[in-house]
């Protein structure tokens, strides 16, 4: 059976809590296992989930600050370790490529795992996965950051009832659902007189970034969308100059962009408390709110349901 979900390794930005750990972030979609930005101690996070190296298929990470890359080292050096028996991708950006290689070639180590470098040098660059796209899209920090986000093409849902009003059972249904239509008793019946469109569903992880363009790009219709919430608004001026975002603003994001669960994130040190950020977000967006906390399981929410027409 297929699994879609989200596994928080960590919550903390620059700095890592006695409650957070340094950022990462693991999306199970089918067949595809994404390292998002792992931080210091992603390794020993996984151990407390239950995720291997070895289940690893691609890392991506946004951009080089060390709360979003220091953990690097260990996990190449793991998936060596592990004798991880397939080609990892691993995508970040292209101007960042002297820090991948130095992170990369940190320490001592037979490395053994193959590594399918496959950097980011385009804003809107695609790259084909087994369950759809993956897109990256350029966001506003002080260095070279990409969000990413996972969009799986739309589907076809047959309708029993309609098929069962042609006649149309067993092996023909494959054949319909393949060809497109059907000669049946001197009549031609289409793929779509019997189907409706299975919206493909969608992810979008954006971090370290000020408001732009690339935010609501990859924002748009996420069925789940992760998204930093570095600062509360009482530090908006800070977030402004720093290139982040406060929860208010992530929130207003979600909203206007038609996400239906809506993951919070990467929260300042400064902040004891994760209610006050659910509280200033909840103003803005009526949606599924999750305030994330290490080591949670986000569900990717069920596949909307289109009315037949």
């Amino acid at each position: 059976m297929s699994m879609r979900e989200l596994v928080v390794l960590g919550t903390a930005s620059q700095a890592p809590t006695r409650a957070r750990n340094h950022n990462g972030y693991v999306l199970r979609w089918d067949d595809e296992v994404i390292l998002f930005d792992p931080g210091e101690g992603s390794q020993r996070q996984m151990l407390h989930t239950g995720i291997t190296a070895t289940d690893l298929t691609r890392i991506c990470v946004t951009h080089f600050h060390g709360d979003h890359c220091l953990g690097l080292p260990g996990m190449i050096q793991r998936l060596s370790l592990d004798r991880v028996p397939r080609p990892v991708a691993v995508h970040f950006p292209a101007g960042g490529a002297d820090y991948f290689t130095r992170l990369r070639h940190a320490s001592s180590f037979h490395e053994t795992a193959e590594l399918a470098v496959e950097p980011i040098d385009a804003d809107g660059q695609r790259i084909t996965v087994g369950v759809g796209t993956l897109e990256a899209r350029r966001l506003r920090h002080p260095i070279e950051t990409y969000g990413y986000r996972l969009v799986e093409p739309d589907g076809c849902r047959m309708l029993p009832e309609r098929l069962a009003a042609y006649g149309i059972a067993g092996p023909a249904v494959g054949r319909l659902l393949r060809d497109g239509h059907l000669d049946l008793d001197g009549r031609r019946v289409t793929r779509d007189e019997v189907s409706v469109v299975r919206p493909g569903q969608r992810f979008a992880f954006v971090m370290d970034t000020g408001l732009c363009d690339g935010v609501y790009a990859l924002a748009e219709h996420a069925d789940l969308l992760v998204i930093e919430s570095t600062f509360l608004a009482s530090e908006a001026a800070l977030a402004a100059e720093v290139g982040h975002l406060t929860a208010g603003q992530a929130a207003r994001v979600a909203t206007e962009s038609g996400v239906r669960t809506l993951v919070l994130t990467h929260f300042s040190q400064r902040y004891a408390d994760p209610r006050r950020f659910h509280d200033e977000a909840r103003a803005h967006f009526t949606g599924e709110l999750v305030i994330a906390e290490d080591l949670l399981t986000v569900p990717v929410p069920p596949r909307r349901v289109p009315s037949p027409g």
